[in-house]
């Protein structure tokens, strides 16, 4: 199929998305009997759940399943993955609320409109309408010991108790924890109407309460800061505060029944287990799992083995994440200026953060020996280095010479290109006044500078250095590539430096093949060999501002992202491009992998980073210029929505234990989708095709001697109902020529063996020893079959079933020899 005539990319396919951990929603903790845990030992996935075709609103789970919303409908999972049912339609407006008290679920819409579920028979049983304007829905809760009891609260204060069974309002037997807007936090005798004890945070609305329950009667309370404050209700007083749990609102805290520890999640993408193990009552982090909490604006995979990707935020961090397991991710922090100065100074530890990294460069040749990444931050005229192995921030502060005019930051010069060597001993660095700057890393020390005074007359906008160390290539804002000698320093440009026809906005390099990729600010791309010093190919097609580029590793394509939300495919070769598809939401930066099997992106407003397979990998593409009217798909970000394609059974809802004991009984279940092998030894069949050459072989070189009479009582006649499967290859060969006589017509029992070879492909039974049996038989009848119209006929079918099915295995085998790989891979 021509590659214009599919959806979406010919060569990518969504895979998943890493570094996506929470967001806003409040979590919900669900007790795993069997393995008695609440999976907060390592933080690690358990499970990822089929795709909803929206955002979800709300969560809510018991012992068996986990209930999600998406707008006015709520689907239930069964072992956090299977959609098991689904309440569609029953809502008018957006789900907010999800409740559930043993085998009932409750929700509530935006509109007041509450509704109680029978979960086993998926049957609505009781409807409860209430006036937003007089009591708008903003909470649910079930009092503790209490039957088919809902506590329902209102943004306008108010409380209501009802019961579910009787639909009727109640009055209320118990003390709740309440928290206001307004950042009071009461715990209410609410049959009483008497307010028991009250405290005030000063950061704002209550987000969320919990109480713990292993002794000490301590209640914990978050705000949209990010903090958390710990009251002793005996003492009714505050006995600690958590500040910074969060860079964002604590969207839920609980503590684990009967232990000392406590569960967090927040909008800054993180989820975190505290302890509470020393004396006063302060909380330690355990341990946790973070993303960025801003979106990423720079990703590259770090080192040859195409595991790891780099990535540097919004929220100032720089990040690793592994392709393999999350167990694998490391934060290298984020970036500050000297600590012991501002220790001197009496500052905080917010007023020396660094602004976020705007680029970098990473190498993995020397990281074992000094810093092995050099990023460059907003707005800051020097550059910092970062130790991958130790996940800090490096000791060398990379600045322009002091004596140099003009070169600090209160005369607005920063940095703006960065590249290290492959070697990993030198740096090379471009500022906005135009110089160019080579350091060494080990040492931190200026080597020297290109050009005189300056390396371009406006900022430098790329840099890159070839495999040898022999080149350095620059592109600045006066819309010049220049080349020099990384040693001597000097123009390395015979005819001049290449005059690009509009202003360069970012330079790529592939090392291997000497190709230079350069992004033109009037949208297009230039391929430049530097051999030649000739513009080899021009790209035009992209409408947006073009944001990242990056190289196969062969240096056969360049993939390019745009703020046109397009990722394009571009083969050098031929100058053509051969694929592109839309993204919901612009790429700002790529990078495909070392080996060539993921390219990776990050995306305007998006935490995570998205990893997507490369087709040729593992599967035959044939991939053809697009036409210049091309109008590409838009693809789904990888486990955004489900595939169109894609249907969700429905199965009914079991106990827990049998599903997952769940397999296979036959080989009629699997649909015949899977093949057989015989069980004969290879001995009687494998040398069925050669079985001439082989009897030539075993020739005796003397006459064979007569064997000994056998005993008399060992059997000597064959049994009474022979099989065909259990006769030797001479005995195979015999039968085949048999087929054939000399006495009439013989092609009704060609065609009775042809059948059977067909069936034997039909049932996808004994592959192996059908293709033997159909050799050996096409090798004696190959003529005389050509002769006939009807085994003519016959064969063509039966070459079309033999096509099919193997192309089928091929891909399997393809399929399952790139997983082999990628694991392996990853094991080295």
């Amino acid at each position: 199929m021509p590659a214009h005539e599919v959806t979406g990319s010919a060569l990518f396919s969504g895979f998943r998305a890493l570094g996506l951990y929470s967001n806003h929603l409040p979590h919900v903790l669900r007790y795993h009997a069997r393995h008695r845990e609440f999976y907060v030992k390592k933080l690690g996935i358990v499970a990822v759940s089929n795709a909803l075709p929206g955002d979800i609103s709300c969560l809510a789970a018991d012992r068996m399943l986990v209930f999600a919303a998406v707008g006015p409908d709520i689907y239930a999972f069964a072992r956090n993955k299977e959609v098991v049912h689904r309440y569609l339609h029953a809502h008018s407006s957006d789900v907010h609320l999800l409740l559930v008290l043993g085998d009932t679920l409750v929700s509530a819409d935006r509109d007041g409109l509450l509704l109680v579920w029978d979960v086993p028979t998926q049957e609505e049983y009781l409807r409860l309408t209430f006036d937003p304007t007089t009591f708008d829905i903003s909470a649910l809760a079930h009092p503790s010991t209490y039957l088919n009891k809902v506590l329902v609260g209102s943004s306008q204060g108010a409380l209501q108790l009802w019961n579910l069974k009787t639909n009727k309002l109640l009055p209320a037997v118990d003390v709740m924890g309440i928290g206001l807007s307004s950042g009071r936090i009461l715990l209410h005798d609410i049959k009483a109407d008497k307010t028991l004890m009250s405290f005030t945070q000063d950061w704002g609305p209550v987000t969320t309460l919990s109480f713990r329950t292993d002794g000490p009667p301590v209640m914990a309370a978050g705000g949209p800061g990010g903090h958390m404050a710990f009251w002793d209700l005996e003492s009714r007083r505050l006995v600690t505060q958590l500040r910074n749990a969060h860079h964002s609102a604590v969207a839920e805290a609980s503590f684990l029944p009967g232990q000392q520890l406590l569960l967090t999640n927040g909008e800054d993408n993180a989820i975190k287990v505290w302890v509470f193990e020393q004396e006063g009552g302060v909380a330690r982090l355990l341990r946790s799992r973070e993303g960025h909490s801003a979106p990423p604006a720079f990703i590259r995979h770090h080192g040859n083995a195409g595991r790891d990707i780099l990535s540097a935020g919004q929220d100032g961090t720089l990040q690793s994440f592994s392709t393999i397991h999350e167990r694998f991710n490391k934060s290298l922090g984020h970036g500050s200026s000297n600590k012991k100065m501002t220790k001197k100074m009496g500052l905080t530890f917010e007023e020396i953060l660094l602004p976020p990294i705007t680029c970098f460069s990473s190498e993995s040749a020397r990281e074992g020996d000094w810093d092995g990444v050099v990023a460059l931050h907003r707005g800051e005229t020097a550059a910092r280095t970062w130790n991958y192995q130790r996940c800090t921030m490096g000791k060398h502060r990379l600045a322009p010479p002091l004596d140099r005019p003009n070169c600090g930051r209160l005369n607005n010069v920063h940095s703006t290109a960065v590249d290290i060597t492959s070697c990993g001993n030198f740096v090379v660095i471009g500022w906005s006044s135009g110089h160019l700057d080579i350091y060494n890393l080990q040492s931190g020390i200026h080597r020297g500078s290109f050009g005189d005074p300056t390396a371009h007359r406006g900022a430098v906008r790329g840099v890159c250095v070839d495999g040898l160390n022999q080149r350095v290539f620059s592109v600045g804002g006066d819309g010049l590539l220049r080349t020099w000698r990384f040693k001597t320093r000097l123009h390395d440009d015979p005819a001049g430096p290449l005059h690009l026809d509009s202003p360069p906005s970012m330079l790529r390099l592939h090392r291997d093949s000497g190709m230079l990729a350069i992004a033109l600010d009037n949208l297009s791309l230039v391929i430049v060999d530097t051999e030649t010093r000739r513009v080899v190919r021009n790209f035009l097609g992209h409408s947006g501002k073009i944001n990242d580029l990056t190289f196969s590793p062969d240096g056969r394509w360049l993939i390019s992202a745009s703020m046109d939300c397009s990722i394009r495919t571009w083969d050098l070769p031929s100058g053509c491009m051969v694929d592109c598809f839309l993204c919901e939401a612009a790429a700002v930066s790529v990078s495909l992998s070392p080996n060539g099997d993921f390219l990776s992106s990050s995306h305007v407003d998006s935490l995570g980073i998205y990893l997507w397979s490369n087709k040729s990998v593992y599967s035959l593409i044939s991939l053809r210029p697009l036409p210049s009217d091309y109008e590409p798909m838009t693809v789904s970000l990888p486990g955004s929505s489900p595939s169109h394609d894609e249907d969700v059974q429905e199965v009914g809802e079991e106990e827990e234990d049998k599903m997952a004991s769940a397999c296979w009984e036959s080989r009629e279940q699997l649909d015949r989708r899977l093949v057989t092998m015989t069980s004969l030894p290879e001995s009687r069949w494998r040398n069925l095709f050669n079985l001439d050459i082989v009897k030539r072989r075993n020739q005796p070189q003397q006459p064979p001697k007569r064997a000994a009479a056998a005993p008399f009582f060992l059997p000597t006649v064959s049994g009474l109902q022979p099989s065909f499967q259990t006769l030797g290859p001479s005995a195979v060969d015999l039968e085949l020529r048999g087929l054939s006589s000399d006495l009439g017509p013989t092609s009704q029992f060609l065609l009775a063996f042809l059948r059977m070879v067909e069936a034997m492909l039909e049932e996808r039974r004994d592959f192996d020893l059908a293709q033997a049996y159909l050799a050996l038989f096409l090798k004696m009848y190959l003529r005389q079959l050509s002769q006939d119209p009807d085994t003519v006929a016959m064969l063509l079918r039966l070459q079309g079933r033999l096509e099919t099915i193997w192309a089928e295995l091929r891909s399997s085998f393809d399929q399952s020899l790139c997983l082999l790989a990628y694991t392996k891979s990853a094991l080295l």
